[in-house]
C-alpha cells in the first residue's frame, strides 16, 4: 500500500512545486546564478593576485596584499628652473597620465603629488621610499612609494604601498634648458605599470 502511495506521488501535481521548478529554470534565475558565479570567481582572483617580480629593495612588505594593478600612459612634465646649485636644469613637475585596467578600460588619473585617483572617487598620494634604475637608461626609474595621504572610500583608500615598474620613456631632454627657456615646460611621453598594496588583515 505504501509503495502504491509513493508511485502515485507526482511533484508536478502540486502548484507550489511547479512554480518553484519554473522559477529555478527561468532565464532570470539562470542569469542570476551566472553572475553570482562570475562574481565569486573575480573575488577569488582578486584575493590571490600575484605580486610582480622586482628587485628586493622595491618589494612591498610581506604583510601587504596586492589590491590593484594598472597600466599608465601619458607624460612626465618638466620645467626649466634653477636647482639647489643655481644651475638651470629640467626639473620634474609631475606626471600627467591615464590609468587603465587589464581590459584596457580607463579607470583613473595620475598627476602631481604624486597622486593616483580612481574613478570610484578614492585617491592616494605617495612618497618615494626606494628607487632602482630601469634596465634601459632611456626610461625613468622604478620606484617603491609609501602612502602619504588618502581621500575617498574606494579601492585606493587603504593603499599603503605603490610600485612603479616596467617604465618606458619619460626622461627629461638632454639639453634645451637655458636662460632663454627658463620657466618653460616640456613633456616626455612615458608608460609604466603601477601596483597598489594594502594591509592583508
Amino acid at each position: 500500500m505504501a509503495r502504491l502511495a509513493l508511485e502515485s506521488f507526482r511533484p508536478s501535481q502540486f502548484p507550489r512545486v511547479k512554480k518553484f521548478r519554473a522559477l529555478c529554470y527561468s532565464p532570470a534565475m539562470h542569469n542570476f546564478f551566472s553572475l553570482l558565479l562570475l562574481f565569486s570567481f573575480l573575488l577569488t582572483g582578486a584575493q590571490h593576485m600575484p605580486k610582480p617580480d622586482v628587485p628586493e629593495k622595491l618589494a612591498a612588505p610581506a604583510a601587504e596584499r596586492l589590491v590593484l594593478q594598472v597600466h599608465a600612459t601619458g607624460s612626465q612634465v618638466y620645467v626649466c628652473q634653477a636647482g639647489a646649485d643655481q644651475k638651470l636644469a629640467w626639473t620634474l613637475k609631475g606626471p600627467e597620465a591615464e590609468l587603465f585596467d587589464a581590459a584596457n578600460k580607463s579607470i583613473g588619473k595620475h598627476y602631481a603629488g604624486p597622486t593616483w585617483k580612481h574613478n570610484d572617487g578614492s585617491e592616494v598620494v605617495g612618497k618615494v621610499a626606494a628607487r632602482q634604475d630601469a634596465p634601459d637608461t632611456h626610461d625613468i626609474p622604478w620606484l617603491l612609494l609609501t602612502a602619504a595621504s588618502h581621500a575617498g572610500t574606494g579601492v585606493l583608500a587603504n593603499v599603503t604601498s605603490i610600485q612603479r615598474i616596467h617604465t618606458k620613456g619619460g626622461q627629461p631632454p638632454a639639453s634645451g634648458c637655458d636662460d632663454l627657456h627658463r620657466g618653460t615646460e616640456t613633456k616626455s611621453a612615458y608608460s609604466a605599470d603601477y601596483y597598489f598594496y594594502a594591509p592583508a588583515h
